[in-house]
């Protein structure tokens, strides 16, 4: 239960209250929210110094690290000129080691009957100096060597026509000027009527595979007229 003293205190609270100026109470609200707003802000002013310093911090750091950045990108472009390069070369030597390699394939195919002709060379040599022996008085007298000359001179011409079919070329330099890049002179002959270094005589022909010399020409060639002082301005026919 309650009693009379505990009542009386509590009405008189009440009544204290009802008594409160409502103008006063706001104000010391607005007083307590402006010491609430200020208290705020210097918090905030001071947690952002130390953000500004670390951002300064920063920015000095990014500063000094830029030189050192600078200067890796000069080197690694350097690095990278200078593997382009070596790529180039090696793509190059690749290129050059490719076409060697297509070129000496082309070759072997080019001239791989080489070897085989020039063992022919001496038979058809035969045949021609076989052709050469008989006097044409013969032939016209005796019909069974007439036949005979005609049948070696067909197998020559077959020979001939299936070298020329392979690439194969007879070199019959008569009248020619002389040259040492396929001819071999043999002996040299004056009061021949021919200018010097002209190819008066085949002793034998020579034979060329596409550009390639099997077998060079031996002939004799026109010596000029001796010269005061001097020879005829003949060749070397002591290769």
């Amino acid at each position: 239960m309650t009693s009379g003293k505990d009542q009386a205190r509590t009405d008189h609270n009440a009544e204290t209250e009802d008594r409160v100026d409502p103008s006063a109470q706001e104000a010391a609200e607005k007083a307590v929210e402006e010491a609430l707003r200020q208290a705020g802000a210097e918090h905030l002013v001071e947690d952002e110094a130390p953000a500004e310093d670390g951002a300064d911090a920063k920015t000095g750091d990014s500063n000094a690290a830029q030189p050192n950045a600078e200067d890796e990108i000069t080197r690694l472009s350097a690095e990278n000129a200078e593997l382009k390069d070596r790529m180039m070369r090696v793509v190059a030597d690749a290129e050059n080691t490719k076409r060697r390699a297509e070129k000496d394939a082309s070759d072997a195919k080019k001239y791989a009957a080489s070897s085989f002709v020039k063992e022919m060379l001496p038979a058809v040599d035969n045949l021609r100096r076989a052709l050469d022996s008989v006097p044409e008085a013969l032939k016209a007298e005796n019909e069974t060597v007439n036949n005979l000359a005609v049948g070696v001179e067909m197998t020559e011409k077959q020979i001939l026509d299936a070298f020329e079919k392979a690439g194969i070329k007879k070199v019959d330099p008569l009248g020619e000027k002389f040259s040492y890049d396929r001819h071999q002179a043999i002996s040299e002959a004056t009061d021949t009527g021919k200018p010097a270094g002209t190819v008066i005589q085949v002793l034998q022909p020579g034979y060329m595979l596409h550009d390639r010399l099997l077998r060079p020409a031996m002939v004799v060639v026109a010596k000029g007229e001796p010269k005061a002082g001097g020879d005829g301005g003949g060749v070397d026919t002591t290769a």
